[in-house]
């Protein structure tokens, strides 16, 4: 914590995360362990680096979690879903804007279907109006 380098730092659990530690600021969590006793590093040699080895040994494989979900699309007659759900709740295109955090403008052309609307736009609408207006390719239609 504080910078300063010693040969083998102390493993500190310091609000939930284990830090190595000089013995000065051990003091603000709580010992894991005792440092080991270690032989005296060769000179020139850095002191953290030779006594812990490459901290990157181990590679995580990244994983696209995107690429695991299905691609979904819009169906063709989203617009008329959207005004449909809205006039069963028997909701102004200005209330349907205002829940939505949206301008009334923006729901007139969603309704319409001019404005091709952005996933998160699409997914408050989806959960606003209890409509499904996503699908998989195969489904769209």
């Amino acid at each position: 914590m504080c910078g300063a380098e010693v040969e083998i730092p102390s493993r500190v659990r310091v609000e939930g995360s284990v830090l190595g530690l000089c013995p000065n600021c051990s003091k603000f969590g709580t010992v894991l362990d005792p440092p080991p006793v270690a032989a005296p590093a060769p000179a020139g040699a850095p002191l953290y680096a030779a006594s812990r080895g490459n901290p990157r040994g181990r590679r995580l494989d990244e994983r696209d979690v995107f690429q695991e979900m299905p691609e979904l699309e819009l169906v063709s007659d989203w617009g008329k879903r959207i005004r449909e759900a809205r006039e069963k709740l028997t909701w102004t295109p200005e209330e349907l804007a205002k829940r939505l955090n949206e301008k009334k403008s923006v729901v007139l052309k969603l309704e319409s279907g001019s404005f091709h609307p952005p996933d998160a736009t699409v997914r408050k609408v989806e959960r606003l109006l209890h409509v499904r207006l996503r699908a998989n390719p195969g489904e769209v239609g």
